[in-house]
């Protein structure tokens, strides 16, 4: 099957975002901004869902950007789609594809860690503290990770997971 990641950026309290509105381009390092664009252009194929979509504004050039909706809102540049993961995904590798970033947010990141289709982690921990905020996951998740590698950039901490199954 296609390999699934989520990369996600949270601040060193565990927050990905401090609201719906603050995009996390304003608070994460250059390391993070150059590995998201080096993982998701890899990729080819980068999932997320409305308010993510609506937060960068514009889709992510050089990828197919697919959108998670339950409306029937147009986004010129993106596919929308309401589609289980696991069906998305397998369509994605019958058109080609072979990997698949999942950019967010908590609601989309907890849909297909609970579908069970996530392959890795990319996780960065940024030198900031929100106290309260948006949580990676919307809701519990039960899943074991294995520890791949731990590079420190700067004031950043860079990890990378297996999701073991």
């Amino acid at each position: 099957m296609i390999h699934t990641f989520i990369i996600a950026a949270l601040s060193a309290d565990g927050f990905i975002a401090k609201d719906n509105s603050t995009p996390s381009t304003s608070w994460t390092s250059k390391a993070d901004k150059k590995r998201f664009l080096a993982l998701t252009k890899e990729a080819e194929v980068v999932i997320m869902g409305r308010t993510t979509f609506e937060t960068i504004g514009k889709p992510l050039p050089g990828r197919l950007n697919v959108i998670y909706t339950t409306g029937a809102a147009k986004h010129a540049g993106a596919e929308i789609t309401s589609k289980p993961p696991a069906e998305l995904l397998a369509e994605l590798e019958k058109r080609g594809f072979r990997e698949a970033a999942v950019c967010g947010g908590a609601s989309i990141y907890t849909l297909f860690m609970k579908a069970g289709v996530v392959d890795t982690m990319y996780l960065t921990i940024e030198p900031v503290v929100f106290g309260d905020g948006i949580r990676l996951f919307r809701e519990p998740i039960d899943a074991k990770l294995k520890l791949v590698s731990a590079e420190k950039v700067e004031d950043s901490v860079l990890f990378e997971y297996t999701v073991l199954k």
